[in-house]
């Protein structure tokens, strides 16, 4: 399932076509209830406040390797206080 709230995110015809052939539902959090999907939520604010709102990209290629980076560095390299002070791949 993918979970989204009633914004621009995820409102694309192509990803509500897509759904039904995967075996995916498009599921809607209540109007102002961004906790509902607190933990996309977090993630957003935090990739957005470490990595997009710091990086400039060249172009669309430039921007695939350096999310890779982050996306690498993230998983790896540092260490989450939820997770017990560890990377989520320990």
């Amino acid at each position: 399932m993918i979970v989204r709230d009633n914004g621009a995110k995820l409102t694309s015809n192509v990803i509500l076509r897509w759904c039904p052939g995967h075996q995916v539902e498009p599921r809607h959090i209540a109007p102002g209830n961004p906790m509902q999907n607190g933990f996309v939520e977090g993630f957003n604010r935090q990739i957005r406040d470490e990595f997009f709102n710091e990086t400039m990209f060249r172009d669309l290629a430039h921007a695939l390797v350096m999310i890779a980076a982050w996306a690498h560095e993230h998983n790896n390299d540092l260490l989450h206080s939820a997770l017990g002070y560890q990377s989520p791949l320990d």
